[in-house]
């Protein structure tokens, strides 16, 4: 059995993914499953071990696995052929855009792109000390050229001089990823962006600007981008000819194949829990109510499977049933949707 960690151990500080500080540990980051010990094992804990040994369990069930789902498999397939498409590519280099209703899995398929992407420069020695192969920002509300700008240069931790102007800050933030061998820059929340409006527009430039200027493939992601006009006139001619739209949906529960899939789904996540009392194949028989308590949102399934084992934990019970995840309070968006659509007789069944 291997020794528990400290229970006095507090964690350390998390930073932001959008620092490069965040995303060096998300990139670092092996989920390790905790033990499953034995009622002998657990009993032969001292109170101090076993509250370290639940601690530990809370922080696993807490981010629980990623699933490599079709949506990731397209975006880190694609984006890698986008990235070394681009290797040698001077000026209009080629970008991806994935875009779906919210929930749908985008900030996990662009930033697992870009994990996979840069352990993998690093297994092959491409990837030196003092590199940032991969930048990860966020859109900010009603964002400016400048704004674009210093969410970079937060990123990198770059000191910004009050009096710095936005050609100064883009300036600085292009010849510092360029000389730090950046090659992929992922963009999130792209929908705080909207092109109709002079500011939006001129952020859009900002994004082109910035595309030429730094020598990586650009990955922009955000709800329903179509909404924001970002394809429409002139300068989304422009964006329409050098990105690739990925579209993301929740899955589909109508055909036998819509069905195996999202089971396959839920296998991998019940197989990867690590409560001592869950009965196998008990979320697997409840595939059908998952579905239908979710809309087929992967990231509203990752949240109620994730909070009910956490519950599980807390309370004692140490497995999930159906009378737990149906006290599990969802998002607001899945929650209308359920009370609308009229449960299914497989999902009537399994209550």
């Amino acid at each position: 059995m291997n020794p528990p960690p400290d229970a006095g151990q507090e964690p350390e500080d998390v930073h932001p993914l959008s620092t490069k500080e965040g995303w060096a540990c998300f990139v670092a980051e092996e989920t390790m499953p905790p033990e499953v010990l034995s009622p002998a094992a657990i009993q032969r804990l001292s109170p101090d071990q076993r509250t370290a040994r639940e601690r530990e369990r809370e922080d696993y069930h807490a981010q629980l696995v990623i699933v490599r789902t079709p949506t990731i498999q397209h975006v880190t397939t694609t984006g890698r052929k986008r990235i070394l498409l681009n290797r040698r590519q001077q000026s209009a280099r080629r970008g991806l855009i994935v875009s779906g209703p919210a929930g749908t899995g985008k900030t996990t398929a662009i930033t697992q792109l870009g994990k996979n992407y840069e352990l993998l420069g690093r297994r092959r020695g491409e990837v030196g000390h003092q590199a940032l192969p991969v930048v990860y920002v966020t859109v900010p509300p009603a964002a400016t050229p400048k704004m674009l700008a210093v969410e970079l240069a937060r990123f990198i931790g770059l000191p910004l001089p009050s009096r710095f102007s936005q050609v100064d800050i883009t300036n600085r933030v292009c010849d510092l990823l360029c000389s730090r061998s950046c090659r992929l820059v992922l963009i999130d929340e792209l929908h705080n962006l909207d092109i109709r409006t002079k500011t939006g527009a001129e952020a859009s430039d900002q994004i082109k600007y910035l595309s030429e200027r730094i020598p990586a493939t650009f990955v922009l992601a955000g709800v329903d981008v179509e909404d924001t006009g970002l394809f429409t006139g002139r300068r989304g001619g422009q964006i329409a000819s050098r990105y690739t739209e990925i579209t993301t949906r929740p899955f589909p529960h109508k055909t036998a194949k819509d069905k195996e899939a999202w089971q396959s789904l839920v296998t991998t996540l019940e197989e990867a829990l690590r409560l001592y009392a869950h009965r196998p194949q008990t979320l697997l028989k409840l595939s059908a109510y998952l579905h239908d308590r979710t809309g087929g949102m992967i990231g509203s399934l990752s949240h109620l499977v994730r909070e009910a084992a956490l519950d599980a934990i807390i309370s004692g019970t140490e497995k999930i049933t159906r009378t737990g995840l149906d006290e599990v309070e969802l998002d607001r968006a899945v929650a209308q949707q359920t009370r609308r659509r009229p449960s299914t007789p497989a999902t009537r069944k399994a209550s």
